[in-house]
């Protein structure tokens, strides 16, 4: 039987004054006592969203870039001191994953490793709103939180729909700020989303329209809000490109670039989406055979002319065109870069042939040796 769902956020709240809606939104959900989850850095973000609400509110900041399991901890003790009956996450994927993890674990028994898994979680979490600072996670509509084991460094994920958000709010004014190494890794981390779950064993229609329009945004606007931080259009057609690939890798799923990038952040705290924007350009080439047509359309949605190409030499120019915009916002082109040994492949090639849940949607089949090799020609 072939069967598609397509999942999100309860409620999603798009454009440049969408933040306006808060007030209304956390007296929808009941909300008495709201506690902000974000980072150090964005503490002022998470001012601005606290001088909207109608009630006093909690602020968690000790969210890292890839958090740990411990983190969860850590919030889950605020929330009980603090008696507070749901979230707002103010931030990029790390604050909205702590976030619906804390969530949940508010309202289930037991250690947040029981629920490492997919459907392990047992009841839904204090109701939560997501307000992304970024433009590239897509945490605010997936129902996925992924944290990073300090012990046996690697990174994992829980799934649940349970995890998807109450509301997310999706404005272009929040990401105003956004570093540009974050624009840039966050930019292309909504490309990978995007071009991963178009080629999903488990792509659907639905998925296919909101990845391609991702896709044609990313290949025409990052740039953009890159080289202007304050272009407020780019950032718009950037927040709402990253919340098109969200849904769509949301429900169709991603493949071995996520795969092959979850031991570089586990092992060597390597930031999610500059990983995942390294490792593109080397995973298309491997999975270029299984997906020839589909890599033809995404050569076409990044603005290539392939009239008269036959599908591999499409294919190709799909490739490039990935690697070229990865060079124009200046993302780092090798494993070597980052001082990671050559001698640590083999062992990050092993790690990465656990991540089944992912591999298990890439349109080509990987073995151990493959994944080394993937590995060794982004040495």
């Amino acid at each position: 039987m072939n069967v598609a769902t397509f999942a999100s956020a309860n409620k999603l709240i798009t454009g440049r004054d969408s933040l306006t809606q808060l007030p209304a939104e956390i007296e929808r959900l009941g909300v008495q006592r709201p506690l902000i989850v974000t980072d150090k850095i964005l503490i002022q973000a998470g001012g601005q969203v606290e001088e909207l609400l109608p009630m006093e509110a909690g602020i968690f900041s000790d969210v890292n870039p890839e958090p740990e399991i411990e983190i969860v901890d850590l919030c889950l003790q605020v929330i009980r001191e603090g008696n507070h009956d749901g979230l707002i996450a103010v931030g990029g994927g790390s604050a909205i994953d702590i976030a619906k993890a804390a969530s949940v674990m508010a309202t289930n028994e037991g250690s947040i490793e029981l629920y490492v898994g997919t459907n392990l979680v047992k009841k839904p979490g204090l109701p939560l709103i997501a307000i992304p600072t970024t433009a590239g996670t897509g945490s605010e509509v997936t129902n996925i939180s992924i944290l990073s084991d300090k012990k046996e460094q690697v990174k994992k994920g829980i799934v649940s729909p349970y995890l998807l958000p109450d509301v997310a709010i999706v404005s272009p004014m929040m990401t105003l700020t956004c570093p540009p190494s974050v624009t840039a890794a966050s930019g292309i981390d909504a490309l990978v989303h995007a071009v991963e779950a178009y080629i999903s064993k488990f792509a659907s229609p639905i998925t296919d329209a909101l990845a391609i329009g991702a896709m044609k945004l990313i290949a025409v606007h990052l740039p953009k809000a890159y080289a202007c931080p304050d272009n407020v259009e780019s950032r718009e057609a950037m927040v709402t490109a990253s919340l098109m690939a969200g849904l769509a890798f949301g429900n169709a799923g991603v493949g071995a670039v996520h795969a092959l990038a979850y031991p570089l952040g586990g092992r060597f705290h390597m930031a999610h989406g500059v990983s995942n924007s390294l490792l593109l350009p080397y995973v298309m080439r491997w999975n270029k055979i299984a997906c020839l047509q589909k890599l033809r359309d995404v050569a076409v949605a990044l603005g290539e002319n392939v009239q008269g190409d036959n599908d591999d030499e499409a294919a190709e120019k799909a490739i490039a065109a990935m690697t070229r915009l990865c060079r124009y916002v200046e993302i780092p082109q090798s494993l070597r870069e980052f001082n990671i040994p050559e001698t640590a492949l083999a062992e990050m090639a092993e790690e990465a042939t656990k991540q089944t849940r992912l591999l298990k949607n890439n349109p080509r089949t990987l073995r151990k040796k493959d994944i080394e090799d993937i590995y060794r020609a982004a040495y």
